[in-house]
């Protein structure tokens, strides 16, 4: 336990590892052993960043088996993007559906849930559209050139929401416009950063929902592309 602590390559350990746990495992050790491990809790071991230091601060929301995981190195942190797209056929566009199957170029999850055994943290959304040559043709719609939502002033206007497990990520009636970032160049297109990152756990339902308030000059082969951005545990 010591040894696999002192040598972690994550940031608050103490609440990875479990503090009752490090406390009985220093118990017996002599004082320059103690004092290594205490500067070692107390310290970071490179300056995270982004996601993945957001992450670290969720360490005690993880599961209990995915921090065992973790801590054997069975399990690491990566960078990870979830996305969907889906057809505009009506004012509520649903962006991940239990009947959805992963299929490159379309999604990249099945049945709106993330892998078993993983947990994600949402740290920003992205939201773009697109039309596609061919609405009926699966290729072509893998094929679509995605911009800016400015484009259309309908979706710019329209609303969204995000939860997981019926808890809610992002709030009922938030505007469009957070992804409206073409004036922001230190931002990709369509790119809301959230202040308020939340976890996702495996077997919990993802629900993103965009609502129009109108579905005026939207062509019928109008896409939406919508994705999840953060940090995820993977084998």
């Amino acid at each position: 336990m010591i040894d696999e602590m002192l040598e972690s390559e994550y940031n608050n350990v103490g609440e990875l590892f479990g503090f009752g746990e490090l406390e009985k495992a220093t118990r017996h050790m002599s004082p320059m052993q103690r004092v290594k491990a205490i500067s070692r809790l107390s310290r970071q071991v490179k300056g995270s960043r982004r996601s993945r230091a957001e992450m670290e601060k969720f360490f005690k929301q993880l599961p209990g088996h995915v921090k065992q995981e973790l801590v054997k190195g069975k399990l690491r942190l990566a960078d990870w993007t979830i996305y969907s797209i889906k057809q505009i056929k009506s004012k509520t566009i649903k962006m991940f559906e239990p009947q959805d199957d992963k299929h490159v170029g379309l999604r990249n999850i099945s049945n709106a849930k993330l892998p078993k055994n993983s947990v994600f943290l949402v740290s920003g959304i992205i939201l773009l559209t697109g039309v596609s040559d061919n609405a009926a043709d699966e290729e072509a719609n893998k094929g679509i050139n995605f911009k800016t939502i400015s484009t259309v002033p309908a979706i710019a206007n329209g609303e969204f929401s995000l939860k997981a497990n019926k808890t809610q990520i992002v709030p009922e009636n938030q505007s469009n416009r957070r992804f409206v970032t073409d004036n922001d160049h230190t931002l990709q297109w369509g790119y809301y950063k959230l202040d308020n990152p939340r976890l996702i756990k495996d077997e919990e339902v993802i629900e993103m929902v965009i609502e129009l308030g109108t579905q005026y000059q939207i062509p019928p082969e109008q896409f939406l592309f919508a994705a999840l951005d953060g940090t995820a545990t993977t084998p």
